[in-house]
C-alpha cells in the first residue's frame, strides 16, 4: 500500500515538474466557409463543407483527426472522420474540405419533412472536433445557421 502511494505522489510530481515545459498553446480559430450542395446527378446529393483553420501558435498544427455531425432542419443527416488534414504551419492558416453523403434514414425522414412543409432555405447545426494530439486539448467547433442551394447565410 505505502509504495503503491509513493509510486502515485512520484508520477503526481514528474508531471508535475513537466507542465513547465509544455508550450503555452492558444486554441485555433475555425471559421465555416462553405456549405452546399454539389452539383450531380445521384438521387442522394453529396454535401461540401468547409473550414478554415487559423493557427495563432509559435508551433505547427499536426491536426491527427476530426470528427463532424451535421444537422439539417433538426435531423442528423451527416456523420463522418477525416484524418487526411493539412498541417497548419506556425502563425498559419489553412482549409479543409470534406465531402459527406447523408445517412439514408434520416434523409428520407428529412424529405418527408420537407414534402409536408417545403421551404427554399434549410436550417443547419455543425458540430466538429478537431484532434490535435498529445496533451494539447480538442478543438470544438458548433455553427448554425441557414442553408440554400447558393450556399449558407447567417
Amino acid at each position: 500500500m505505502c509504495l503503491k502511494r509513493s509510486i502515485i505522489l512520484l508520477l503526481f510530481c514528474a508531471f508535475v515538474g513537466c507542465a513547465p515545459l509544455l508550450p503555452s498553446f492558444e486554441t485555433p480559430t475555425v471559421h465555416l466557409t462553405s456549405f452546399r450542395v454539389l452539383p450531380g446527378n445521384n438521387i442522394v446529393p453529396t454535401f461540401e463543407i468547409g473550414l478554415h483553420v487559423i493557427n495563432p501558435n509559435r508551433m505547427a498544427l499536426k491536426l491527427h483527426g476530426l470528427s463532424y455531425n451535421v444537422e439539417l432542419e433538426g435531423f442528423r443527416v451527416l456523420s463522418g472522420v477525416s484524418n487526411q488534414l493539412p498541417v497548419i504551419e506556425a502563425y498559419g492558416e489553412g482549409d479543409i474540405l470534406l465531402q459527406a453523403r447523408p445517412d439514408l434514414f434520416s434523409t428520407i425522414s428529412l424529405f418527408t419533412n420537407l414534402l409536408n412543409q417545403p421551404r427554399e432555405q434549410f436550417t443547419f447545426n455543425l458540430e466538429a472536433l478537431l484532434d490535435v494530439g498529445g496533451l494539447m486539448p480538442k478543438i470544438r467547433v458548433h455553427k448554425e445557421g441557414l442553408l440554400s442551394l447558393s450556399g449558407t447565410k447567417g
